[in-house]
């Protein structure tokens, strides 16, 4: 009995630490470069098509229409990259929205400034590196609009490895959530914004009003169950965001600050907000262990490229994120520090913060969604991207091999003051 339990627990652990996408993302890449055919014969299948509708191989079209032909045809990736996919934007907005409470991670600007600048210098450095790569290669025709690719950072598997590195209790672990959560932020602005699926179609976004509206009446009425909020506000919204051509998988970001929810934060991984029974928390409650799985889905519809894929696209992609990640961070901390005269938290030096920078370079799972969102039609530079987006997951041993050659060592207790409404359980 205590061997099932603990067997569960090993098997919970893993889940949560988004081995579900690692598994999906492997698999996609052993099928695809055993038989290419069949994985995308599975991934673009047009359900329709069983009812006498849609088309067999939604990539098969070409040029412009390619684009459209891909939004419309309910196969397997759209369902999970522009449906399933909002629940796990919707968990990242919760995330962000609660780190501007009360207590939160970026409710106090004094002690948020400095991660909050590195964030900047992380965009900004991967950005920049992108884009010179791009230009001195010849490629900014073909490969200028990823730019954003390598802006990303993937928290859970950068929390991860931080803690192996860092210690559950150092600084800059919290240094690190505050510029993950600051990342999650800008990254839904930049999809948003940079990357709309077709021209956008403004007078859709009266519906999104209308859903955000409907999420207010159901709040004043106190409507506690988030399933209201999600079959009916929810549903509408991601709808709005599809008909205007903004990418639907942030269709639930706009209702999210608008369901009940508790007026402080904890901070993020917190083991006290499992008790927290506040419709928002509810919302993450029961849909945390699925979005696990639609992330494994989502490594299984997107990671399938060849290995003969690696190309341009590839290493200027892991150029923005292994160097320009860690020296853009590196760069805005110092200059938060000596020219603004703002201050790091007690208990890190710059050995730690250049370690810290590498470890962001992991951009894995938002990485993987840029690179779709960004060239949308499949073919030889989306799949060079996607692989540079898979391969930044070598930022992890590079981590463990910098924190070594600069003696950064993981510590159990340290005594400083770490920010409370940052520091996970």
């Amino acid at each position: 009995m205590s061997g099932a339990t603990q067997n569960r627990g090993v098997l919970r652990t893993l889940i949560d630490n988004s081995f579900l996408l690692i598994a999906g993302a492997v698999g996609a890449l052993v099928w695809a470069n055993i038989d290419q055919h069949s994985y995308e014969q599975l991934i673009h299948f047009d359900l329709l098509s069983l009812f006498g509708g849609g088309h067999e191989v939604a990539h098969e079209a070409t040029g412009e229409g390619a684009e459209h032909a891909a939004s419309h045809g309910l196969t397997l990736h759209f369902i999970v990259n522009d449906i399933l996919m909002a629940l796990f934007f919707a968990i990242a907005a919760k995330e962000v929205w609660e780190s501007l409470l009360p207590g939160g991670a970026l409710s106090n600007p004094r002690k948020a400034a400095t991660p909050l600048l590195a964030t900047v210098g992380g965009i900004a450095g991967p950005a920049l590196v992108y884009i010179a790569g791009a230009y001195m290669t010849g490629t900014q025709v073909d490969l200028g609009k990823g730019w954003a690719i390598p802006c990303a950072t993937d928290i859970a598997f950068s929390y991860l490895i931080a803690r192996f590195i860092f210690g559950a209790s150092h600084p800059a672990i919290a240094f690190l959530l505050l510029l993950a959560i600051a990342d999650d932020a800008a990254g839904l602005m930049i999809l948003a914004v940079f990357y709309p699926q077709a021209p956008i179609a403004p007078q859709w976004l009266l519906l999104t009003l209308g859903a955000m509206l409907g999420a207010l009446v159901l709040r004043r009425m106190k409507v506690h169950t988030h399933w209201a909020y999600l079959i009916g506000p929810g549903i509408a919204c991601w709808y709005s965001f599809f008909q205007a051509n903004i990418h639907p998988a942030l269709g639930l970001v706009p209702i999210i600050p608008l369901l009940p929810h508790a007026h402080t934060d904890l901070g993020i991984f917190a083991r006290e907000e499992l008790n927290r029974g506040d419709t928002l928390s509810e919302f993450e409650h029961f849909w945390k262990l699925p979005v696990e799985v639609v992330l494994g889905l989502f490594g299984l519809a997107n990671a399938g490229v060849v290995m003969s894929s690696l190309g341009t696209g590839t290493w200027i992609v892991l150029a923005g994120l292994l160097i320009g990640k860690p020296v853009g961070i590196t760069a805005l901390t110092w200059f938060a520090e000596k020219v603004l005269k703002l201050e790091k938290p007690a208990g890190m030096d710059y050995r730690h913060v250049v370690t810290l920078g590498m470890v962001a370079g992991i951009g894995f799972t938002v990485a993987l969604f840029v690179s779709v969102a960004a060239f949308t039609v499949p073919g030889a530079i989306q799949d060079s991207v996607k692989m540079g987006a898979l391969l930044s997951f070598g930022a992890a041993p590079l981590s463990f091999l910098i924190a070594k050659v600069l003696g950064v060592r993981p510590q159990k207790m340290v005594d400083v003051d770490v920010p409370a409404e940052a520091q996970p359980a």
